[in-house]
């Protein structure tokens, strides 16, 4: 008979990091660890910087996207504004900084909603998520070779296409999610 697990039994303790190369953005970390059996193991997970997404909301209570070109999946994708953490940055200003660069605006209020892990079997990621209301257009400033096309949305639009699996982007998919049940007074 099978011993029943426990959430101890789900532990595994790292032993050594063998390794993370040198890369720019991303690194890859693998660590030899110890499984609650005590047989040795590998993982291997990526190491990321955090990001924070922004759901801009008009006074016409339409949603502000970007369009853009994903490499890894080589096509385009409709997703929220979005952005990595600086060092040294808060996640809030990662999200009125996102803001700001991708669409052009900014915000009279921020509210944060939640935290997501979208990847954790393979990365340390962490996304906030903040509402952004009370907008005013003062331009986009795109980072250098960052090519975006802002475009307006209704939420209902925006499902419709979350529907027809055209909006694939976990972390806008959430964030939209989120919205609809604050906009309908259920959280």
């Amino acid at each position: 008979m099978k011993k029943k697990l426990t959430e101890k039994d789900l532990i595994e303790t790292k032993v050594k990091t063998l390794g993370i190369p040198k890369t720019t953005f991303l690194k890859v970390q693998t660590d030899e660890i110890v499984l609650s059996n005590s047989k040795k193991s590998i993982r291997e997970f990526i190491l990321h910087p955090g990001a924070a997404l922004v759901i801009p909301e008009t006074k016409k209570g339409e949603l502000l996207f970007i369009k853009q070109f994903r490499y890894p999946l080589k096509q385009i994708f409709l997703e929220l504004p979005a952005g990595k953490i600086d060092k040294g940055e808060k996640p809030i200003d990662t999200a009125k900084r996102e803001l700001r660069e991708e669409v052009g605006y900014l915000a009279k209020s921020m509210k944060y909603i939640t935290t997501i892990h979208p990847v954790i079997g393979y990365a340390d990621e962490v996304i906030h998520i903040y509402l952004a209301r009370g907008l005013k257009y003062v331009g986009d400033s795109p980072d250098d070779g960052e090519f975006l096309i802002p475009q307006k949305m209704t939420l209902k639009a925006a499902m419709a296409k979350v529907k027809r699996h055209k909006i694939t982007d976990v972390k806008t998919q959430i964030a939209l999610f989120w919205y609809e049940k604050i906009l309908k007074g259920r959280w």
